[in-house]
């Protein structure tokens, strides 16, 4: 049974109500035809129940925009949805992809993370090229996917709204990494689901590092929305030296202030008893919340982003296959995920839209239930990182 409107209906009594399902929710694929948008396909996703998001296939099939009933989830950022033809890859010392940086999911890797770097690049076995460098947040995000596929498929009773796609990271004498992306939602639901594999087509081995940048702006994102976490240790804070001049800890959001910098934090997290982490934040003012729920076992580390300028007012959920210590660091400790050829990983994400007091309760007291976060909003850090699983460098 699906429920729509208040309804139970069944596959025959949807039938029987329109001619077509796309009068209750469906997948639409358009393409974009203005600015420096243009000439980008987007995927449309209603699933009838109030939830509505586009998946931008020419920018890694990121989702670019997430609407609950009308009101908006996702951050729009001053750049807008960019062609990525227009991406500068090299640019700006590595932070040009700020130039691009915009909407509710931005893919990070898929063979670097975090801030621009060269690190050692002999093991793909080219004389000519001994250091690869990496802009900031690697290149994935602004890469066009390959659609293999969307659409709606009943199963039983059940419909599913999906889309899939390939994304391809390759040079000659350097990585080739693939992403497989699968996105779906029921139709009557709430709740955006994401499944990725990388694979290593190539057959030399290749470093990996990826993480989910997901941000969230107003109205969500408000003044008093509080952010919830199974927080053990705050571990790192980048703005430690101006740790309370602001005025704005991790766990509760400011309006938009002028002059605000950014800041980040490394959580240390705890899993439930399935090993699954969810992180959520909330508005009480509205009842309303989006949780984002990853597994502890793929991405084993959780950065907060608080961006609380005015004109690029967003929070960022952002959970991670390592440290925010980055590429040399994750190398030298041991804990760079080395793929060999043919090897894959795998993570999965749920977007989970939490509507009414109710849900907003019942998400805290889960939270709250794997591990109570810090009381102070000023946690001092610990700046111990757990040691994570990885290789040696493979030369």
């Amino acid at each position: 049974m699906t429920m729509l409107f208040g309804e139970d209906l069944t596959r025959e009594a949807i039938r029987r109500r329109s001619g077509q399902l796309r009068a209750y929710g469906g997948v639409r694929l358009v393409e974009l035809a203005d600015g420096q948008e243009r000439g980008i396909r987007l995927l449309e996703f209603r699933s009838g129940a109030g939830l509505r998001f586009t998946v931008a296939v020419d920018r890694a099939m990121d989702i670019d925009e997430v609407e609950w009933k009308g009101a908006s989830i996702g951050w729009q950022g001053p750049t807008g949805l960019r062609n990525p033809a227009l991406h500068e890859p090299e640019g700006e010392g590595g932070f040009g992809w700020a130039r691009s940086f915009s909407g509710f999911l931005v893919t990070c890797g898929m063979d670097h993370i975090l801030g621009p770097e060269e690190v050692d690049a002999r093991h793909y076995n080219y004389p000519g090229v001994q250091t690869a460098r990496h802009g900031l947040h690697g290149r994935v995000a602004n890469l066009p996917a390959r659609l293999t596929g969307y659409g709606e498929r009943w199963e039983g009773e059940r419909c599913i709204l999906w889309a899939e796609g390939q994304i391809r990271q390759a040079a000659t004498f350097a990585e080739h990494l693939v992403l497989y992306r699968r996105i779906e939602v029921d139709l009557g639901g709430h709740e955006i689901r994401l499944s990725d594999r990388v694979v290593n087509e190539g057959f030399q081995p290749a470093p990996h590092m990826f993480f989910y940048h997901v941000n969230l702006g107003a109205p969500l994102l408000g003044a008093g929305a509080r952010y919830l976490a199974p927080i053990r240790e705050v571990l790192w804070a980048g703005h430690e030296t101006r740790y309370r001049d602001q005025g704005v800890g991790y766990a509760r959001m400011s309006a938009p202030q002028t002059d605000f910098a950014e800041q980040v934090w490394q959580h240390d997290t705890a899993g439930d008893a399935a090993g699954e982490v969810p992180v959520a934040l909330v508005n009480d003012r509205l009842a309303l919340g989006l949780q984002v729920t990853t597994r502890k076992d793929q991405m084993p580390c959780l950065y907060q982003w608080q961006n609380l300028q005015a004109g690029a007012y967003a929070l960022g959920i952002e959970p991670s296959t390592h440290h925010v210590l980055g590429n040399s660091a994750a190398r030298a400790r041991g804990e760079m995920i080395w793929l060999s050829a043919g090897e894959a990983r795998a993570y999965d994400a749920r977007f989970t839209v939490l509507d009414g007091a109710p849900a907003l309760q019942a998400a805290e007291a889960r939270i709250a239930a794997i591990a109570p976060q810090p009381a102070d909003d000023f946690p001092p850090p610990s700046g111990r990182f757990p040691p994570l699983t990885g290789r040696p460098q493979p030369f």
